[in-house]
C-alpha cells in the first residue's frame, strides 16, 4: 500500500489545550505520525512518498473563502498585536443563541468567530502544515483514480471536526472530505464516507449534510457524554436531497467493546453496500483503544485487525485519511493492524 507523507506537517506544534479547566500539553503533536511511520517501516509492506503540490484552491471545495482567507492571515494579525511568545488561541466564542453572526476586525474575534473550542490554536508555521496535510489526502484520491486499490494519507493536523467555516477538535481543514470532493470531481459518481474516530466526524457531516452523492457514515462516543457534544446523534440523517444518506452510530462510553462495536460496524457495511458506492474514504481515528489517554472505548490490536478485514470485503478503491488517536506507544502498531487487516483481504481477493 502506498502511504503519503511529508515532514512539513511536523511545523504544527501547539503548546497547550485547555482540557477539565487545565492548560495540558497538546496531546495532537508531531510524534503521532513519528510513531506511525515507524510501524509502517517495520512492517515492511507500505511505500512512502511525498504528496504531490496543490495550490489552495481545493480548500474552497469544502470551506467558505473567508475562513480559508482567516486561516492565512491568522498569525501575522495575532503576532502584529501580541507578538510570538504564545498561540493564537480564541477565549471569547460565538455562540447561536443571543449574539450576532458578525465577523469582528479584532483578531481575537476572529479567532472565537472561527473556532468551536480551544483545541485548535494556530502558530507561526500551521498554515504550511495545514497546507501539506490536504496535499497528502489530494494525492490519496489521485491515486484511486489512477487505478491504485488503496492508499493510506498520513495526515496531520487532523480534518474531520473542520466544517465549513469552523475550527475546533486540532482540526482546520477538512482532509478526508476534500479527498471525497476530489473523487466525485475526478468521475467517481458516488463516495462513502466512513468515520471510525472515537469522536463524531461533525465537520465532514456539516459539508455534505444535504448532499445524496456522499454518504457519511460515523460510529463514534454518544455526543451526551462525549465531544463534540451538540452533533452525532442518531436521528440526524440529512436534510433535502441529503436525507437519508447521514448515518450516526453513536456507542455508550465506557462500555463499548468489540461486542456492541462489531455490530455497528456491520450496519455501517450495510448502509455503504446499499449506497452502491464506487469508492470509500475512511476517516482513520485511532482513539478507539483501550488505553487512549483522552477516549473510552475498549478495543484492541486484534480488534484494529478485524475492522481492518471487514473494511477489505467492500472490495472499493479506499483512501484510509488519518485523524485522531493519542495513545502514542501503541499508535503505530494499531494503525498498521488496521491497514495490514485490510491488505490481506486485497491479497486474497487478488
Amino acid at each position: 500500500m502506498k502511504v503519503i507523507y511529508t515532514d512539513k506537517q511536523r511545523l504544527h506544534r501547539v503548546k497547550y489545550e485547555f482540557l477539565s479547566g487545565e492548560p495540558t500539553p497538546c496531546f495532537e503533536k508531531p510524534e503521532r505520525a513519528d510513531m506511525v511511520l515507524n510501524a509502517i517501516h517495520q512492517h515492511g509492506g507500505f511505500t512512502v512518498s511525498e504528496p504531490a503540490v496543490f495550490g489552495i484552491e481545493p480548500m474552497h471545495w469544502v470551506h467558505t473563502p473567508d475562513y480559508v482567507a482567516f486561516l492565512q492571515s491568522a498569525w501575522s494579525e495575532w503576532e502584529a498585536r501580541y507578538g510570538d511568545e504564545h498561540d493564537a488561541s480564541p477565549y471569547c466564542f460565538v455562540s447561536p443563541r443571543h449574539l450576532r453572526h458578525r465577523i469582528p476586525k479584532d483578531i481575537e474575534g476572529k479567532l472565537g468567530y472561527y473556532s468551536f473550542d480551544m483545541t485548535a490554536a494556530i502558530t507561526k508555521t500551521s498554515f504550511e502544515a495545514i497546507h501539506a496535510a490536504m496535499e497528502c489526502a489530494l494525492t490519496g484520491a489521485d491515486l484511486l483514480v489512477n487505478g491504485e486499490k488503496a492508499a493510506f494519507a498520513l495526515c496531520r493536523p487532523p480534518g474531520h471536526h473542520a466544517a465549513p467555516d469552523l475550527m475546533g477538535g486540532y482540526c482546520y481543514i477538512n482532509n478526508a472530505a476534500i479527498a471525497a470532493e476530489s473523487l466525485r470531481r475526478q468521475g467517481k459518481d458516488k463516495v462513502a464516507i466512513l468515520d471510525i474516530d472515537y469522536h463524531h466526524g461533525n465537520g465532514t457531516q456539516s459539508i455534505f449534510y444535504e448532499r445524496d452523492d456522499v454518504l457519511f457514515v460515523s460510529i463514534h462516543g454518544d455526543p451526551d457524554y462525549d465531544y463534540p457534544h451538540y452533533i452525532g446523534f442518531d436521528d440526524e440523517i440529512g436534510e433535502g436531497k441529503g436525507e437519508g444518506f447521514n448515518l450516526n452510530l453513536p456507542l455508550p462510553q465506557g462500555k463499548t467493546d468489540w461486542s456492541l462495536y462489531g455490530p455497528a460496524l456491520a450496519t455501517a457495511l450495510e448502509k455503504i453496500r446499499a449506497f452502491g458506492a464506487d469508492a470509500l474514504v475512511i476517516s482513520l481515528g485511532m482513539d478507539t483503544y483501550e488505553h487512549d489517554p483522552i477516549s473510552f472505548f475498549k478495543l484492541n490490536r486484534t480488534d484494529y485487525a478485524e475492522i481492518g478485514r471487514q473494511l477489505g470485503t467492500l472490495d472499493l478503491p479506499t483512501l484510509f485519511v488519518f485523524e485522531g488517536g493519542y495513545a502514542v506507544d501503541d499508535l503505530g502498531y494499531n494503525t498498521v493492524a488496521v491497514l495490514d487487516g485490510f491488505m490481506r483481504v486485497q491479497n486474497d481477493n487478488a
